[in-house]
């Protein structure tokens, strides 16, 4: 379990060094998607007895991480008619070296951490750790508000996998209500994105600058 786990663990991490040397808006969503459905799989791995609470918010987590949002995210695209973050306020290479040094130094750091024994070997620590680095990376370099609204996805993805520590002691209490905090920021983020993309005919956050009383 362990071994598969951590697996899944890596490839969630892998993804997050995608989302930020991606420019082009369908594949930083698509990623997005892609962990979002690895996410909701952990939790099947990591409960050794079926409950129907784990079930539950692991779909939900599935449908609605790796297609509802996902979806909203493409259509908002469309309708703004943008494909591509052009000018980030930081460079995707830069945005890679900072993930890529932020992973290593989370595995360093969990090394060091007084874990429990049964999480002494896994990686949802350093998963934990690099998904919140890259959540906070997307939502200060990208100017784009999809974008951004990724960045918090996978910030919050990043919480989502420190709440799996806590899987045995509340069965995914912690990640059900992180998921409706999540639901409940989407939409909200889902309006900002609309009255950004009315008030300007851009999704530029940068515009903002010029709002005055």
């Amino acid at each position: 379990m362990n071994s598969s786990l951590n697996l899944l663990v890596g490839l969630a991490m892998g993804l997050n060094l995608l989302a930020l040397g991606s420019s082009r808006l369908p594949a930083l969503i698509g990623t997005v998607a892609a962990q979002g459905v690895v996410l909701g799989v952990m939790p099947f791995l990591i409960e050794t007895h079926f409950e129907w609470l784990v079930a539950l918010v692991a779909a939900g987590t599935i449908i609605g991480k790796g297609f509802v949002i996902p979806a909203l995210l493409r259509r908002a695209m469309r309708a703004a008619s943008i494909e591509r973050e052009v000018e980030p306020s930081i460079g995707f290479v830069p945005s890679l070296l900072l993930g890529a040094g932020g992973t290593i130094a989370a595995v360093a750091l969990a090394r060091a951490l007084p874990l429990l024994p049964e999480h002494a070997g896994s990686l949802l620590v350093p998963g934990a750790l690099a998904s919140v680095l890259t959540g906070f990376v997307l939502l200060i370099g990208r100017s784009k508000a999809i974008s951004q609204v990724c960045g918090y996805l996978i910030l919050e993805n990043g919480i989502y996998l420190f709440g799996l520590l806590l899987i045995r002691a509340t069965p995914l209490l912690v990640e059900a209500g992180i998921l409706l905090d999540l639901t409940v920021g989407v939409f909200v983020l889902g309006i900002i994105v609309d009255r950004i993309q009315r008030a300007f005919d851009s999704l530029d956050t940068r515009k903002l600058t010029v709002l005055r009383e």
